[in-house]
């Protein structure tokens, strides 16, 4: 239904919190949408006061305001793709998820934002069991990283072989169309790299490692790229690799900036100038 409303522009919608310092969240998606040509519309899940040090205040919005957001768009605009970032709560991932059914919203984009790719939780266990159970099951993929595979998969994750039997696990038992692991939070060869499933297909992605400190956002950024290419029509495969180059590009133009963590440059082409 709500794919037929506009077929002229693609439309997608970010479900995620807001970034107070613009590296990462709803910022930080809206501008990869727009780098990608596709029109962007968000629904605010939780406003953070941070910068490139941390994050200093989190507050989530009400769930009747998250609902109100989503039903805006979808029902007058139209969305060919949407992905979730950071959800925050129990009740805001449940009222997402149905959204997501009542709505028919399609080319669903799940970032399982539950740990950082330091390894500190974000949110609670019983969150993450709403997640892994209402919103994963209805996604045509995920992207977690290591730590978030780990909880996903309950399996320790140290190589890439323990990566690839995540990815086969998460797949089988949250019944994802794909699942891409992410190897951001890996040491070593294996930063960078990453692990696609779909049930069929088994495949190691890997890039050029790009050596900076201002990382901030990639996980954002990566499913953003992937909702904008399904956007716009591609395949989840190719979507996923384009995804990639995206933010592999992006980083060798990082932004340096603040006294921590910068985030990457979304808009490098014209950074170049």
């Amino acid at each position: 239904m709500n794919t037929e409303i506009n077929s002229r522009i693609p439309v997608a919608l970010t479900i995620a919190g807001s970034d107070s310092g613009g590296g990462a969240g709803i910022q930080a998606d809206l501008r990869t949408f727009a780098f990608h040509c596709v029109h962007g519309t968000s629904a605010i899940t939780c406003v953070t006061a941070q910068n490139t040090l941390g994050v200093k205040r989190v507050d989530a919005m009400a769930t009747e305001a998250v609902v109100a957001q989503i039903q805006a768009v979808v029902e007058d605009i139209g969305v060919q793709s949407a992905k979730t970032g950071m959800l925050l709560n129990q009740e805001i991932i449940f009222a997402v998820a149905q959204q997501v059914e009542a709505l028919e919203i399609e080319n669903l984009v799940v970032d399982p934002v539950m740990v950082s790719r330091t390894g500190a939780q974000l949110i609670d266990d019983d969150a993450v069991k709403t997640l892994s159970h209402t919103l994963i099951p209805k996604a045509v993929i995920i992207t977690p990283n290591r730590y978030e595979a780990q909880i996903l998969s309950e399996l320790e994750i140290n190589s890439v072989e323990d990566m690839q039997a995540a990815a086969e696990i998460i797949h089988k038992t949250l019944r994802t169309k794909a699942v891409l692991v992410k190897g951001g939070g890996m040491q070593g060869d294996l930063r960078g790299v990453d692990i696609w499933f779909d049930g069929n297909k088994l495949e190691i992605l890997t890039c050029q490692q790009v050596e900076t400190k201002n990382t901030h956002g990639t996980g954002c950024t990566l499913s953003a790229a992937i909702a904008a290419n399904l956007a716009k029509g591609n395949d989840l495969w190719s979507s996923v690799q384009q995804a990639k180059e995206y933010v592999t590009t992006a980083l060798t133009h990082a932004l340096d900036i603040g006294k921590g963590q910068g985030p990457v440059g979304h808009f490098f082409p014209l950074l170049r100038n």
